[in-house]
């Protein structure tokens, strides 16, 4: 028995025509015009079991203008006769309730497979219909038995929970996007906190300003901070040098203004080259050297690499011939190398770089770091998952803490941990069922910070950085990583990032060329749903997408944990603040370049 039953005297108007997917409606009772409000779900009838829904994303009045043909009282009164206006609603189709499908009752699809007639009936759907309808909605996306993605509530109909098909979410990556305050921490927390529910979750936040540090379900890490370098605790991360790729110590190193950039970057080819050789050597890892390639993530000292530039950088060749005379007869006469003082700037920069603590988390890592297992370790830490200890900390959920990771150097850190995780996604055996990987997501907090849109505009860390996350968002699916892109911007996003995203999350956004942004990225069908997006509350979204059947605002529920992002409240705060700012504190935090000062 079909939810829907409704009389013809219900009806909002008649289709008056059709295109692929939307439809326009004569609405002929100018009283029916109150109920097709924009955002109000349609019903039309293709059979008895079968129905197209659709939603109203326009409603207009226009005046009709109508001549006489002919001069007289006869044509005055065919005129009177005919309307003065002309009522319409615009629909765009989103899916088809079937009230049986096979064995199945009371399904919907995103499919259109029949589209509608001239003159078919058009009926709002209101009341114990929406309630009805939504609820299969509800019971339509939940997933997993015990585990459900919960999100929040329909706004459509408060007593239906909001639900989104959480495979499709992380599988085919997903874009939270809302301007500052309107509540993206907030839902990421939601996400986080729904995935702790799961024994074998494995996610990886970026977290860029220690705003999530409140999850106490998850595990925390921190990269090291220059008070870290002493005694680093187990939730202190480094990313030595050692892991970056040829083309990320280029970018690091070597200032390409230079005159001198070429051949600086041949010299530390040939130098890391030799010297990761001589490493694995001296490790006993003869049988890795067969696949060798310069990018591989091996252990090799700075302290020989600043030797052997040193030395080429004062290098003195043999010319072939000697001396004929005075103090050195019969000694062979040299002449400057080619590299000769052509290094300088380099090994300056080089070792400015290695003495600065701020970023000892790169160049001053522990003895342990130096080891041959230590990327075992590491990714251990990053990629490791597994049932929740005592039901309160989960160790497939890690938040890394990148506050304290200068500005610089930002975009290819996050970006290395992101491309560890790729690679070793990629080569991990997949199996005889191809199903060995277990799948990882990222959620990359403020995206537009290191993938952003102006590749023109980028310096060489910013341009390594999106190459890695480009190749991520391309070719992760196949590998078992979704990618969670978070922005209150996203006209600074790359766009072939967020393309690659099949999941829009949109919260208020007020900005006109981030609401274009967003708009483009969805069938021309769904743009009128986004314009709603300025008019958002707070908490309140636009969800679109593979992993939810209908695309629909939602409001969040509010998460048990609450991230460090609220908006302070400057006026109340004004007016009575909660307790005296110690300035002498952050004044030596600030000295420090750490929060952790206590004493004065």
């Amino acid at each position: 028995m079909s939810i829907f039953e409704f009389k013809s005297g219900e009806s909002l108007g008649e289709v008056r025509s059709v295109e692929t997917s939307r439809i326009a409606v004569r609405v002929t009772e100018p009283v029916k015009l109150k109920r097709a409000r924009v955002g109000r779900l349609v019903a039309i009838q293709i059979s008895t079991d079968e129905w197209l829904i659709g939603v109203v994303d326009r409603v207009w009045r226009h005046p009709v203008e109508v001549e006489a043909a002919d001069k007289g009282d006869a044509a005055e009164e065919k005129t009177d006769e005919l309307p003065v206006e002309e009522n319409g609603v615009q629909v765009s189709l989103v899916g088809t309730y079937r009230a049986r499908e096979g064995e199945g009752h009371d399904v919907f699809t995103r499919a259109i497979a029949v589209l509608p007639e001239i003159n078919q009936d058009v009926f709002p759907i209101e009341d114990k219909a929406l309630e009805g309808f939504m609820g299969i909605l509800s019971k339509s996306t939940e997933r997993g038995a015990g585990a459900p993605l919960q999100v929040g509530k329909y706004a459509l109909d408060g007593k239906a929970i909001a639900y989104l098909d959480g495979d499709k979410l992380f599988q085919r990556h997903a874009a939270v996007l809302g301007s500052t305050g309107a509540g993206k921490s907030w839902t990421i927390a939601l996400f986080l906190e729904q995935a702790a529910k799961l024994d074998h979750a494995n996610l990886l936040v970026f977290d860029l300003h220690g705003e999530y540090s409140s999850m106490s379900f998850a595990r925390r890490f921190r990269i090291a901070g220059p008070n870290d370098l002493k005694e680093p605790d187990d939730s202190v991360v480094f990313l030595p040098y050692w892991l970056l790729s040829y083309d990320e110590m280029q970018a690091i190193f070597i200032d390409r203004s230079e005159q001198n950039a070429p051949n600086q970057a041949m010299a530390l080819l040939d130098a890391i080259t030799d010297i990761k050789k001589t490493s694995l050597k001296e490790m006993g890892k003869e049988d890795v050297l067969e696949g060798f390639t310069v990018d591989m993530p091996v252990h090799f000292d700075l302290g020989k690499l600043l030797e052997v530039l040193d030395a080429k950088n004062t290098e003195q060749v043999e010319t072939g011939e000697v001396y004929k005379s005075g103090e050195k007869k019969d000694q062979p006469k040299t002449t400057q190398g080619a590299l000769y003082n052509r290094l300088t700037r380099f090994i300056i920069r080089l070792k400015s770089k290695i003495n600065d603590r701020r970023y000892g988390f790169m160049y001053q890592a522990p003895k342990e770091y130096q080891e041959y297992e230590s990327l075992h370790a590491l990714v251990e830490k990053l990629m490791g998952h597994g049932k929740a200890n005592d039901g309160v900390v989960n160790s497939g959920i890690k938040i890394i803490d990148f506050s304290e990771v200068p500005s610089d150097v930002l975009p290819v850190m996050v970006s290395l941990v992101a491309r560890l995780v790729f690679q070793v996604q990629f080569w991990m055996d997949p199996g005889e069922d191809g199903d060995s990987r277990h799948p990882i997501a990222l959620i990359c907090d403020e995206a537009h910070l290191y993938v952003p849109s102006r590749r023109e505009e980028m310096n060489p860390l910013q341009r390594r950085a999106l190459d890695n996350f480009e190749r991520i968002a391309k070719e992760g699916r196949k590998y078992g990583i979704g990618v969670f892109l978070i922005s209150q911007r996203p006209s600074d996003v790359s766009t072939t990032i967020l393309s690659q995203c099949n999941n829009i999350i949109s919260l208020r956004l007020t900005n006109k060329t981030d609401q274009g942004v967003v708009r483009q990225l969805l069938p021309e069908s769904l743009e009128g749903i986004m314009e709603v997006l300025p008019t958002l509350d707070i908490g309140e979204a636009v969800v679109v997408g593979d992993s939810v059947l209908l695309p629909t605002r939602i409001k969040i529920q509010q998460p048990e944990h609450k991230p460090r992002s609220a908006t302070i409240d400057f006026w109340q705060r004004w007016t009575a603040p909660k307790e005296e700012t110690d300035l002498v504190k952050a004044t030596e935090n600030l000295r420090r370049q750490s929060r952790e000062y206590v004493g004065r």
